[in-house]
């Protein structure tokens, strides 16, 4: 324990060193660092999906520089302090854990996320309705999965996880009854509608639909990659060949997943 300590104090002593001696790090504001805290926790995202623990651990204490960073500046404006926030996470974490710290008996992980939702509706300054606390700047996808997990909680769900392809196959046909119309503003709703309706599908199957479509856009990456490396291999352009061409180095490429 004294070694974390004594490294989480090395951290906050550097903080400080920082903001009075680096023009950079002086300058530095609330706004000024949020595009590049969204960056970073990006870049942890990316790692933890490679499972690159290497880069994970770097990533991490980035993140954490962000964390000790804007106590920082909110310790100078005399409005809270880095350990205001870690003894609020540590008051946060005791009273949604009761059945940690308290009497309360749960069973399973699923009974915990729902008394988690339970708990941040009644606490002073918690959320006062149920999908209050989903971000307005999350990403359309995560914050689809953040708002059905939500709504879950509550008992708004199937209750057959199998019911949920009835209303995959009800979006797609909507969907193109859309499209043969040819109705675009009913074209873009229904494709919202649909995808809304897969990230449920995810969600009830286990899969983090964020995740998954970031494995499927690395993999597809990869292939183009070697599609293009052989192209050029070859002295050929990819604009100069048909698409069967293209599909017969394409199908070459997946036995390297």
């Amino acid at each position: 324990m004294n070694d974390k300590l004594q490294a989480f104090e090395r951290l906050l002593t550097i903080m400080d060193e920082l903001r009075e001696k680096c023009p950079w790090d002086r300058k530095q504001t609330f706004d000024s660092l949020r595009d590049n805290t969204l960056e970073e926790a990006y870049e942890l995202a990316g790692a933890i999906l490679s499972k690159d623990y290497n880069d994970m651990k770097k990533e991490l204490g980035d993140l954490l520089l962000h964390v000790v960073f804007y106590s920082k500046i909110a310790s100078e404006e005399q409005r809270f302090t880095i350990a205001d926030v870690m003894n609020g996470l540590c008051d946060k974490l005791v009273y949604r854990h009761p059945h940690v710290f308290g009497d309360v008996s749960v069973n399973g992980a699923g009974e915990v996320v729902e008394n988690w939702e339970q708990l941040k509706l009644k606490e002073k300054d918690g959320n006062k309705t149920v999908l209050s606390g989903v971000p307005k700047a999350l990403p359309a996808l995560i914050k689809a999965n953040r708002i059905q997990e939500k709504v879950r909680a509550v008992g708004f769900d199937w209750e057959e996880r199998t019911q949920v392809w009835d209303k995959v196959e009800e979006e797609y046909r909507e969907l193109r009854k859309e499209v043969s119309d040819n109705n675009r503003e009913k074209t873009e709703q229904e494709f919202g509608d649909l995808l809304f309706s897969v990230v449920n599908a995810a969600r009830l199957y286990g899969v983090d639909p964020e995740s998954a479509l970031e494995r499927t856009n690395q993999k597809f990456m990869k292939r183009f990659g070697y599609l293009e490396e052989r192209t050029i291999k070859a002295g050929r352009n990819l604009k100069d060949m048909t698409l069967d061409e293209m599909n017969k180095i394409w199908e070459e490429a997946k036995q390297f997943d």
